[in-house]
């Protein structure tokens, strides 16, 4: 795995220098304050490596602010104990930090695990992991931990896999979609709203484990959006990111995760939901499509 940028521009070189920095320095203030008291595994706690995947590491990102579309930056953080992986105690503060600086001009994505789950899934062959391992570009490691050497998973086991998860996620998708439909009829609209968040969120991970066999531990649909059409850009069609209403209508789904549930200052309107449903249906028929494909091969 390299570790060199090169291949990126100076600003972004800089940018992914003060993203590293910043998640360094907050995890060690995190293991400070977090839970787990003087636990040897939080006392001896370590980053082992911080690798950058994804567009950005393979050099085929996308830089256009006008058209409301930067790439993102994907990070794998590979820790020392399985508890370091909790993002509420360990890398919430970073996140927020990351998203609040002003040097930093773009969305960053983290994903956190440990060297047993990553090698695990690398030498299951699992192609989410093997294309880090491949393509990955090491901003930050300790020595003395190296990835596993990739064991590829033959044709017919990955098929049989990503069968089955077409097989159990597509009908939880459609099933979301329904009562999302039935609560917009009843005016619950702030129900619709989370349910129609559940539906997308379920599409994307349909759509990433049936292509890569691995999905994040994240209810955050814009990074699952992100994670999805960096594989496949024919995603995009459902939520063109040109257009100000469903960049707008899609940010108002990302909070109704939360804010549909807990907050009484969230609102949306009925036209909004019909629209959300729109697009939700149409994110289905592409994901029912494209994984179609796939399981065909």
């Amino acid at each position: 795995m390299r570790s060199d940028l090169d291949h990126l521009p100076e600003k972004q070189q800089e940018e992914l220098a003060r993203v590293r920095t910043l998640l360094l320095d907050e995890f060690e203030a995190a293991k400070k304050q977090g839970s787990g008291g003087t636990s040897e595994w939080r006392r001896n706690g370590q980053v082992l490596k911080i690798i950058l995947f994804g567009s950005y590491a393979r050099s085929d990102w996308v830089d256009e602010p006008q058209n409301g579309y930067l790439s993102d930056f994907d990070l794998l953080i590979v820790v020392s104990h399985p508890k370091l992986t909790d993002i509420a105690d360990y890398w919430y503060v970073a996140e927020d930090k990351i998203l609040r600086d002003p040097t930093i001009g773009r969305t960053v994505n983290i994903i956190v695990h440990t060297l047993t789950e990553v090698n695990q899934g690398i030498e299951r062959g699992e192609y989410f992991w093997t294309d880090i391992a491949r393509d990955g570009v090491t901003l930050y490691e300790l020595p003395g931990h190296p990835l596993a050497s990739p064991r590829p998973i033959s044709p017919e086991a990955g098929l049989a896999m990503a069968r089955a998860y077409r097989d159990d996620w597509l009908p939880k998708v459609e099933s979301a979609l329904d009562l999302a439909a039935y609560a917009a009829t009843k005016g619950e609209l702030k129900d619709a709203a989370f349910l129609l968040h559940q539906a997308v969120e379920r599409a994307y991970i349909c759509f990433l484990l049936v292509s890569t066999l691995y999905f994040p531990r994240s209810h955050n649909i814009k990074f699952l959006r992100s994670l999805a059409e960096d594989v496949d850009p024919e995603l995009a069609v459902a939520w063109p990111r040109d257009d100000r209403d469903a960049r707008r209508r899609f940010e108002l789904l990302k909070r109704a995760y939360v804010e549909a549930r807990y907050s009484d200052q969230f609102t949306v309107s009925g036209d909004d939901i019909s629209a959300i449903r729109t697009a939700a249906g149409e994110l289905l028929q592409i994901v029912r499509r494209v994984t179609r494909d796939r399981v065909q091969l």
